[in-house]
């Protein structure tokens, strides 16, 4: 029986290193590669493959993130490998869940065995969803999250703190940060989407207002009325600059602030 594969790192080494034993392994047809998450959530979602190698370190979206976003969605899910550089708690995770995982650098026998064993739940028709669902939700709850934010301004690099962050916005695909306080500055983000820089921040304090602008709630300073019953938030940096709301977002507006 052949199977379709994806295989998803950040790394083109790893993925040409993987293809290259799973192509000796035999009747595995690779349908596609990704080198990120969220390439990895549209990739699944088109090509429905029958298994994923999905790697676990990937910035922003991560393998983690990748199937919380196509439980969240409601996609089917196909058979996952984790891959990892870092034999932790995670992998102690994967052995109790019955998920299987491969550590880098990848080893042929061990690449096959991965794959006889997702040939043996397809042909079972065993599910892993709730298996799945369940390692998510513990590594989620034990991954600590990240203070602090990587920002490339004046050829030089800063670490802000999360907190610090007024808003994020995108323009022909640069991300530019905006944080307050004395020190308030305007950084590049290495994120390739508003929606990889979300989800490493703190999700009940930042918001996506607008299809090009992500707010920290806590930095909104005034909520000003605007045409046609829309709004525009004016945040606490120094510009006092003024963000505005789509009109799919106004709902979400009027429920965080009681309008």
């Amino acid at each position: 029986m052949s199977l379709s594969a994806l295989i998803v790192d950040d790394e083109q080494l790893a993925r040409d290193e993987l293809a290259f034993l799973l192509k000796n392994v035999g009747e595995i047809d690779v349908v596609a590669e990704g080198k990120n998450g969220i390439e990895a959530v549209n990739l699944i979602r088109e090509h429905n493959p029958d298994l994923v190698f999905l790697d676990v370190q990937m910035p922003g979206l991560d393998g983690f993130g990748v199937i919380k976003k196509l439980l969240d969605r409601k996609l089917p899910l196909p058979k996952i490998v984790f891959a990892t550089a870092f034999d932790q708690y995670a992998v102690k995770a994967f052995e109790v869940n019955a998920v299987d995982y491969l550590l880098k650098p990848f080893d042929k026998k061990r690449v096959a065995q991965s794959v006889q064993r997702a040939r043996s739940k397809i042909a079972g028709q065993a599910s892993s969803s709730d298996k799945l669902e369940t390692l998510v939700r513990m590594l989620e709850s034990q991954k600590p999250q990240a203070s602090k934010l990587l920002l490339k301004a004046a050829g030089r690099l800063f670490l802000v703190n999360q907190k610090d962050i007024c808003f994020a916005s995108i323009e022909d695909g640069v991300i530019t940060v905006v944080t307050s306080g004395p020190n308030g500055m305007e950084g590049q983000s290495n994120c390739r989407t508003l929606e990889e820089l979300q989800n490493g921040l703190d999700t009940n304090s930042f918001w996506r207002a607008h299809r090009s602008y992500l707010v920290n709630i806590n930095r909104i300073k005034e909520v000003v009325p605007w045409f046609k019953s829309s709004y525009q938030l004016r945040l606490d940096d120094k510009k006092q600059s003024e963000i505005p709301v789509s009109r799919a977002q106004t709902r979400r507006l009027r429920e965080l602030f009681g309008l």
